[in-house]
């Protein structure tokens, strides 16, 4: 509830300076540090101990996260309870994959069903750090112009560098015909994506993160303007976690 107090008053005092947001794998542009471990599902997925991609635990075993994070059968682990990826001491834990579960129908160009799971090697341990959070019971579509939020430890604007400290912001639902104007056609799917628009948003290394209303998670970030991290143009898109269920449940279930 806090964040969404904390987003509704952003927003207010930045209304007249809105511009559609976007990116591309992507840093939090014009955010604030997060009150530590206050997101504790939010999890770095990396490869060779360097962040790459951000994703999100939905169960004490599976991470949320885009298709695209791995993007050659690249060995991946993941990140649980940090805030500072730079701390050594702040308690974070180092956990490696059991398994990758891509759609089956992912897609690199056009992106398309751009969401993979990941099936840690070992049961993450629930703490005040490191939790998971609810997703959609069922398939439906946030109301447009909700105040949502995205977070990550990605860059901080198109060229700059990559945040050690997790970042947040708030973003708010866009029109699904505005979004397929901007993007065209054969580029956006209403069906199996959302997209948002606000001062700030997500810019390289961010890929992967929630995309959160209230306390669920409802999109995984996956891409935006090539060129320009916040672009007023290109709005960023996140697959619509509802629309995947099925496959989700699928796969989560069948773990032996």
């Amino acid at each position: 509830m806090t964040i969404i107090i904390i987003c509704l008053l952003l927003l207010a005092s930045l209304m007249p300076h809105l511009a559609f947001t976007a990116r591309v794998n992507v840093g939090i542009v014009n955010g604030t540090e997060t009150k530590p471990h206050s997101r504790p599902y939010m999890v770095s997925v990396q490869k060779n101990w360097f962040h790459i991609c951000g994703g999100f635990l939905i169960s004490e075993e599976f991470v949320l996260t885009a298709s695209h994070c791995q993007m050659n059968s690249e060995t991946l682990t993941v990140v649980v309870g940090a805030h500072d990826l730079k701390n050594k001491t702040e308690g974070s834990v180092h956990i490696g994959v059991k398994s990758y579960h891509k759609h089956p129908d992912c897609n690199v160009e056009p992106v398309m069903n751009d969401i993979m799971l990941l099936r840690l090697d070992k049961k993450v341990t629930q703490n005040k750090k490191v939790n998971w959070i609810s997703i959609p019971m069922k398939e439906e579509d946030v109301e447009v112009d909700s105040v949502c939020s995205v977070a990550g430890w990605g860059r901080l604007d198109t060229n700059g560098y990559q945040s050690n400290r997790l970042m947040e912001t708030c973003v708010k639902i866009m029109n699904n015909t505005k979004c397929e104007n901007k993007w065209g056609h054969g580029n956006y799917s209403a069906s199996q994506m959302m997209c948002t628009y606000g001062d700030g948003g997500s810019c390289s290394g961010d890929s992967g993160g929630p995309l959160v209303c209230g306390d669920t998670a409802v999109g995984v970030t996956s891409f935006g303007d090539p060129d320009r991290c916040n672009s007023p143009k290109l709005p960023e898109v996140y697959m619509k976690v509802s629309a995947y269920l099925p496959w989700i449940k699928s796969i989560i279930g069948n773990v032996n």
